[in-house]
């Protein structure tokens, strides 16, 4: 199944106990904080960790995810009453009706068409008012992560919250300019076995910076590390904080 870490709920339950808090995490709210109250969206909240983090700041949040079993997970977890959850994408935002517009933990490299990345963009841009603030992370394919993507370098081994286990590792499958293809093995305690399949769109940050502003978003900064690093000196990421005309 595609992108069954986000569908299917055994899946989702392991996406949620490999990723915890970090410094991303950090790196938003932090941003968020800047304008303290804010009206906040997190599209493709997924299991809503970040989600939950910046209601309980105090910010007005609705999170928006396609992916049900997702927003499942989210909506179980403590805090959740707080935050508006919306099963969705981005054609069903209200115009100007954010603040502040985020797009984390990767999402936009699972735009892999130009047409829904543009539509996605424009959508985002009518959904924050003037002066608002849209901020997303991406991978820099210049760092070529995908080459330490294999099954040693990426095996991890689990304990879900009920106390089964499970063994994880990554293999990337193909790779066509920007496009990366790759698959999320699973193996449980029990000896089931489930595989996920996906596709990353790595775009440059030429690119980023282009479709920004064709959606008529200005960029006011791109830093490479989560500490705010310009350009030349992160850690294999591209963090742009755009903003609303």
């Amino acid at each position: 199944m595609r992108d069954a870490e986000f569908h299917r709920p055994r899946l989702v339950e392991v996406y949620d106990t490999q990723n915890g808090w970090a410094d991303d995490d950090d790196f938003f709210l932090a941003l968020v904080n800047e304008k303290p109250r804010s009206r906040v969206l997190d599209l493709g909240c997924g299991t809503g960790r970040l989600t939950l983090a910046l209601a309980g700041a105090g910010h007005e949040v609705t999170g928006v995810d396609p992916a049900a079993a997702s927003l499942d997970a989210a909506r179980a977890k403590p805090g959740a009453d707080a935050v508006t959850w919306i099963a969705a994408t981005a054609s069903v935002l209200p115009d100007r009706s954010f603040d502040t517009a985020l797009m984390t933990s990767h999402v936009v490299q699972f735009i892999v068409d130009d047409d829904e990345w543009e539509a996605t963009l424009a959508r985002i841009a009518r959904a924050l008012v003037p002066g608002g603030t849209l901020a997303f992370d991406s991978r820099d394919p210049d760092a070529r992560g995908w080459e330490r993507w294999g099954p040693e370098g990426s095996r991890q081994e689990l304990v879900l919250p009920g106390g089964e286990t499970v063994t994880t590792h990554m293999e990337v499958t193909g790779v066509d300019g920007e496009l990366v293809d790759f698959r999320l093995h699973y193996r449980f305690g029990n000896g089931d076995e489930l595989v996920s399949r996906s596709t990353l769109r790595y775009r440059t940050e030429e690119a980023l910076r282009a479709s920004l502003l064709a959606a008529d978003l200005t960029v006011d900064a791109v830093h490479v590390g989560w500490e705010g690093q310009p350009v030349g000196q992160g850690e294999g990421e591209l963090i742009i904080v755009a903003g609303a005309r």
